[in-house]
């Protein structure tokens, strides 16, 4: 490919897709656009010969901006991005819709666009369109839900960038620089505020809970897209600002550990899902946190195997809502009779979330939990094991049993659309790829941040983590024998935004009574203001009042007298 292509950002192809597919009416030409781009994408991807490209620079207003920087830590993040683009694009081949088609491509575009910005200003700009376009996959599902979920999606997604933003300028005002390298949280206000706008779109603890309202809201392939792309982007981010910052480790390893007690009860499947979500993401960021090579690898492995076997399980999901009406645990149950070929996907991408070894998840976990354990956080690691076997309860098994096996529910629905298979085998067979012990893995090793020349497969590694998965499949066992596992009943979980939702309505209920009584004390204000000039003017204008009564003559004749003397002076001095 010609030099002058290793310079162009692969985002580029896939935003002119969106583009091109807002202003197309014809389904297939979509289609072809959904999967040509990615394909596009990945040539410009690796059209340079090296790594450390920095491309797309120019100067505007005395601040340089550059679009493109491909090196090390952005290369694995890229490339995976530009692979869930096209199993995207394989999976959503049966749509027609031109909105979502269009907003899938822009959302991709924007994100990959971040991963490769140079600088703060450059990567606010992707980080705002990520939210723009992402929310349309919320609200083209049409119910009255996914349009207050992507209300509150927006709203939320919006501060985040609004923060990045205005950290950025405080950056530029104490640095004079906007480069995006590390920033630290020792630079003060403005790394604060960067690390809470990018905390956000990471679901940190508190600020988690956009991620449960909005992707079980989303469309069947809306929720497989946004399963991608954003929380990954803002691990990235924090890889390249915030590594080493050691608040970091313990805001991950509760991340892993607390959607694990919500995830157990949850009913809705697609939101066990995004409670898991939460918990794989935990892991990610303690990586971030702990900052060594191995660590930064391990986010990094993590993050790229993570994005593939997670779209597995939403595309299964997906799949059963798409031919069942419903992905409700207690409404499910025996579908593997008539959906054989979903159930064995989705069994895999269960495995692979659950680390077993000879898949994805395992060889990326292992170097996480290694670095935890050798920088001596020995808390953080008992939190990360727990995590693990608890990913295991809600998500290796919970999500496979309760949808394909269980209860027989009755329902026979047709197996998934043959393009939604095709997308399903593929990131199947990348699970499998990606932890085979004889090239696989080393593979996703060579790509990633720092040569270490790391092996997963130790024999105690392996029996250690075959041991906690024995003993997490007997403890779901035991419990569902016993009748002590929560049994699937519809009802609503409340989770930490009960707080702030009533908080906020009570405030806004008594900002609105406060305002009522101050406006009704205004008016009442205005009206007796409004009535004593009334009567004072009357006092004046009226016919009985002040002017139209009688006044002396010789008072008259001495007004008359100033009067005419001011005028006089007033003459003098004007000639």
């Amino acid at each position: 490919m010609p030099e002058i292509f290793a310079h162009i950002s692969p985002a580029w192809a896939l935003m002119l897709s969106g583009l091109l597919c807002m202003l197309s009416p014809s389904h297939h030409v979509r289609k072809a656009l959904m999967i040509a781009a990615p394909v596009v994408a990945f040539l410009l991807f690796v059209a340079p010969s090296t790594l450390g490209v920095s491309g797309g620079t120019f100067e505007m207003m005395g601040i340089e901006f550059s679009t493109y920087r491909l090196d090390r830590l952005s290369y694995p993040f890229g490339l995976i991005f530009i692979i869930a683009a096209f199993l995207n694009g394989i999976y959503a081949l049966h749509e027609r819709n031109r909105l979502t088609d269009s907003a899938a491509q822009f959302y991709a575009g924007s994100a990959l666009g971040a991963v490769f910005a140079g600088d703060m200003l450059t990567l606010f700009v992707f980080w705002e369109i990520t939210a723009i376009s992402s929310v349309f996959l919320i609200w083209a599902n049409g119910t009255s839900a996914s349009i207050a979920a992507g209300m509150r999606y927006l709203a939320i997604h919006v501060l985040s960038g609004v923060l990045l933003m205005a950290g950025a300028l405080v950056l530029w005002g104490d640095t004079g620089s906007l480069a995006f390298n590390n920033i630290g949280l020792d630079v003060g206000l403005a790394g604060w505020l960067i690390f809470i706008g990018i905390g956000i779109k990471a679901a940190f603890p508190f600020l988690h809970n956009w991620l449960q309202d909005s992707y079980p809201n989303a469309t069947v392939t809306g929720a497989v897209v946004l399963s991608a792309f954003t929380t990954k982007m803002a691990i990235y981010a924090l890889a390249r600002g915030f590594a080493g910052e050691e608040i970091l480790v313990w805001i991950g390893a509760i991340m892993t550990v607390f959607p694990v007690f919500f995830a157990v009860v949850e009913n809705d499947l697609r939101k066990v899902l995004a409670y898991s979500l939460n918990n794989q993401l935990g892991f990610m960021v303690c990586a971030v946190g702990v900052g060594t090579a191995l660590a930064i690898n391990g986010a990094a492995a993590h993050a790229f195997a993570h994005i593939i076997y997670k779209a597995l399980l939403f595309m299964g999901m997906g799949a059963v809502l798409h031919r069942a009406g419903t992905v409700k645990a207690s409404e499910l149950g025996g579908l593997f009779r008539s959906m054989p070929y979903t159930t064995v996907f989705t069994i895999i991408g269960a495995l692979s979330i659950s680390a077993f070894p000879f898949l994805s998840g395992f060889v990326a976990k292992a170097m996480t939990m290694s670095a935890t354990a050798q920088e001596g956080y020995i808390i953080p690691w008992l939190m990360l094991l727990f995590a693990s076997a608890g990913v295991l309860e809600h998500s290796g098994i919970k999500i496979p049993y309760f949808a394909f096996f269980s209860h027989d529910s009755k329902r026979r629905p047709a197996e998934a659309p043959f393009n939604m298979l095709v997308a399903m085998g593929i990131a199947s067979a990348l699970c499998i790829f990606l932890a085979w012990p004889f090239g696989g893995y080393q593979w996703l090793y060579s790509i990633l941040p720092n040569d270490l020349g790391y092996n997963p497969y130790t024999a105690d590694h392996v029996l250690t983590q075959y041991q906690l998965l024995i003993a997490a499949t007997a403890a779901f066992v035991i419990l569902r024998m016993s009748g002590l596992y929560p049994s699937e009943r519809r009802g609503t979980i409340l989770d930490f935004d009960w707080i702030y939702r009533k908080f906020g309505y009570g405030v806004v209920r008594w900002l609105t009574a406060m305002l009522g009584r101050l406006g009704g004390h205004a008016e009442h204000g205005m009206e007796a203001r409004s009535r004593l000039w009334n009567k004072r003017m009357q006092a004046v204008f009226h016919p009985a009042g002040a002017l139209s009564r009688a006044v002396p003559s010789g008072s008259l004749a001495i007004w008359t007298t100033v009067l005419l003397a001011v005028a006089l002076i007033i003459a003098y001095r004007a000639g």
